[in-house]
């Protein structure tokens, strides 16, 4: 009878991880499942786990804070296209900070320096990055989505977009501030 029970049991499992599998996977709001703003699961799973004995979590966000891609706040930035959003932390304070920049096509910066080191990563487009005081956009390197740069402090530097443009990942420590070479 143990054996008999098991299988029934193994059997349940496999349909339910079944039948959550498809309803994470078929709809295109994919992304969109868990509750954004309590971390709940919704209605509709939460029914589904009900029967299967699982219970709805919530997750403690003073131990891990999160957001999804529909909770970034996009802000323009003065006489630009260009378009900022503070992830986590502020920038213009005291500790660590996470931001992300969202630059037009063939968009450049002069050359300039930051206070503290700051760490990037290309999510999307290519950033094309140059060293030194002479701007010269033959004289970059290409990243791409995924590629990495650690601007370090005090060091002067410029960059720009290519065709498509691209939006970054940016980690500091704040208080952030972008700053002309010293001559």
């Amino acid at each position: 009878m143990t054996g008999k029970l098991a299988t029934l049991s193994a059997r349940r499992l496999a349909l339910a991880l079944g039948i959550m599998a498809l309803i994470f996977s078929s709809a295109p709001s994919a992304p969109k499942r868990l509750h954004q703003s309590s971390g709940l699961i919704r209605a509709q799973m939460q029914s589904l786990l009900s029967l299967y004995g699982a219970d709805a979590v919530t997750l403690d966000r003073n131990a891990r804070d999160y957001k999804s891609l529909e909770e970034i706040k996009w802000q323009g930035r003065p006489g630009s296209v260009n378009q900022t959003a503070t992830v986590f932390g502020d920038p213009t304070k005291a500790g660590m900070y996470v931001t992300l920049l969202k630059r037009g096509p063939d968009d450049w910066s002069e050359p300039h320096t930051h206070p503290n080191d700051r760490y990037i990563t290309v999510l999307s487009g290519t950033m094309l990055i140059g060293t030194g005081s002479n701007f010269d956009k033959k004289n970059v390197v290409a990243m791409g989505p995924g590629g990495m740069i650690h601007d370090i402090a005090g060091q002067v530097h410029y960059d720009g977009t290519g065709p498509e443009g691209m939006v970054i990942e940016i980690v500091g420590m704040g208080p952030a501030a972008r700053m002309e070479p010293k001559k």
